[in-house]
């Protein structure tokens, strides 16, 4: 057996001093120590702002070129992952396969506990080889503590066929280097409950991904002004959000949005262009096919006609 790793040294792992007498706060004092230092991810986040500015320009790139976006993790960054691709659908109306999310130990990770899983580098390297990974898909890598095997043999396996590689992790450079396309580094500090990074570390994970998958899905034309014109209308919450949009965006009244919205297909940005130009549907959507779906040149196109 292989002599196991130190890890001690590594930020994620290292004693807060804040929270010594954890076990002896009251329970405000718990909720006022944890929300200072909930702080420090959100001002990590933005430490990291031009790499992650990168990561959606590259990522958007690959995208309009017909490429997928995957996250790789295990345990809590792999969950986060996970959770961040299953919502792109509902949101922006995205196929499946676009955003993708692999986790250690597979779909039985998500809701107990497979941590021992992480450790195998090849695990990582099959993974990207099951999913045919080519050089317009982009891969990211998420491992708060840096040194996943599992995160890393699948970088290194996305790398050799040609993929943009992104590596989110929540140790310094110095502590853990890896050689990728994009190195965001989310520097939140020791944990309040030291070691574990389900807390800042996933809390700054949790907003680096929001912002890159939303960034990515706008530079894809998926939203206009801030408003989800992508959203896929299945049930009664989003079509309530759907008919709000046109009427916001229209002045229509509800039942003439509601009709507007039938007459789409239930396809908001379908349907405010049909308003906006006159165009029928069959018109309508081949002029968003040949803006690549972006709404706002597909109608600047038909004005300058």
């Amino acid at each position: 057996m292989a002599d196991l790793q130190e890890r001690g040294h590594l930020l994620t792992e290292q004693v807060n001093p804040h929270s010594l007498n954890l076990d002896q706060l009251s329970c405000l004092e718990l909720v006022e120590l944890f929300n200072s230092e909930d702080q420090k991810a959100v001002t990590a986040v933005a430490a990291a702002k031009i790499q992650i500015a990168q990561a959606i320009e590259r990522t958007a790139e690959r995208l309009h070129q017909g490429g997928r976006l995957f996250y790789v993790g295990a345990g809590t960054s792999g969950r986060l992952g996970v959770l961040d691709a299953a919502e792109c659908p509902p949101t922006f109306c995205t196929p499946p396969e676009l955003v993708q999310g692999i986790i250690a130990g597979g779909a039985g990770a998500l809701v107990r506990s497979s941590e021992d899983l992480e450790d195998r580098t090849e695990d990582g390297e099959a993974a990207i080889a099951q999913r045919q990974i080519t050089q317009l898909d982009v891969v990211v890598g998420i491992t708060a503590g840096g040194t996943t095997p599992f995160v890393h043999g699948a970088l290194n396996a996305a790398r050799q066929r040609g993929a943009i590689t992104i590596f989110i992790a929540c140790v310094p450079a110095e502590q853990v280097s890896i050689d990728v396309d994009i190195d965001i580094r989310l520097l939140t500090g020791p944990e309040v409950l030291a070691g574990s990074t389900r807390l800042k570390a996933g809390t700054a994970t949790k907003l680096t991904l929001n912002i890159l998958s939303t960034g990515v899905m706008v530079q894809l034309g998926k939203v206009y002004g801030n408003r989800m014109v992508d959203v896929a209308v299945t049930n009664q919450k989003l079509r309530d959000r759907a008919l709000r949009i046109l009427q916001d965006l229209t002045g229509l009244s509800r039942e003439t949005a509601g009709l507007l919205l039938e007459r789409s297909g239930k396809w908001v940005k379908l349907a405010l262009l049909m308003h906006w130009t006159g165009l029928e549907k069959q018109e309508g959507d081949q002029l968003l096919s040949e803006h690549q779906g972006n709404l706002r040149a597909a109608v600047a196109s038909y004005n300058n006609r």
